[in-house]
């Protein structure tokens, strides 16, 4: 085989690499950003009317998926939920009885953050960025920032908000949600009908 033909060989070989790496880049892609829990992040999202790979986000930033994990502020499981703030909302949800141990389970962590995430959404009139902040910081100061004019809430701007680690935060969850939401719409079709992800534009 003479050296020109070698290098058309190798060329075709790397032409088939490519285009084979490009149709199957939808399933490297969930590789390397999977979901678990996905019946749990489902089933949440459809009942509290929130879009699931918001949700996924989330848990990614927060624990990457460890059930366990308890912060050093003593925020429990999967999405980082303080106790009172749990009490708070399995009272407002009237959701029955939680104990602080039901955290670490990802059945109810999920619904009491994806409930909450609805919640924070209603609040700031359908701004998600508002919201995914508020998740972080806590509403006390995104409500300050937000009455005092220090940070608009839009995307674009999140090099207003004053904590870095909040900046940092938004920037990652926004990150993930639309990975997630380019690797992962068409298969979950079914259970994000109806969801409103215009809320960020």
């Amino acid at each position: 085989m003479t050296f020109f033909r070698k290098k058309r060989v190798f060329a075709l070989l790397l032409i088939c690499f490519v285009l084979i790496l490009f149709m199957n880049s939808t399933l490297i892609g969930r590789k390397l950003y999977p979901i678990y829990y996905e019946k749990e992040i489902r089933q949440s999202a459809a009942k509290h009317h929130i879009d699931p790979f918001l949700i996924a986000a989330i848990i990614r930033v927060e624990t990457n998926y460890k059930v366990h994990l308890e912060s050093h502020k003593g925020a429990i499981g999967l999405m980082q939920l303080m106790p009172d703030t749990a009490a708070w909302i399995v009272e407002s949800a009237n959701l029955g009885p939680h104990s602080q141990e039901d955290l670490v389970n990802a059945e109810v962590n999920i619904n009491l953050g994806a409930w909450y995430l609805n919640w924070l959404t209603k609040h700031y009139s359908g701004n998600l960025v508002y919201a995914i902040a508020a998740y972080n910081a806590g509403q006390g100061n995104v409500n300050k920032w937000k009455q005092n004019e220090i940070w608009d809430g839009t995307e674009a701007n999140i090099d207003q908000i004053p904590f870095g680690e909040t900046r940092h935060y938004v920037q990652r969850v926004l990150y993930y949600y639309e990975k997630y939401t380019k690797l992962y719409d068409k298969q979950w079709t079914d259970s994000t009908a109806g969801i409103n992800k215009e809320a960020l534009d």
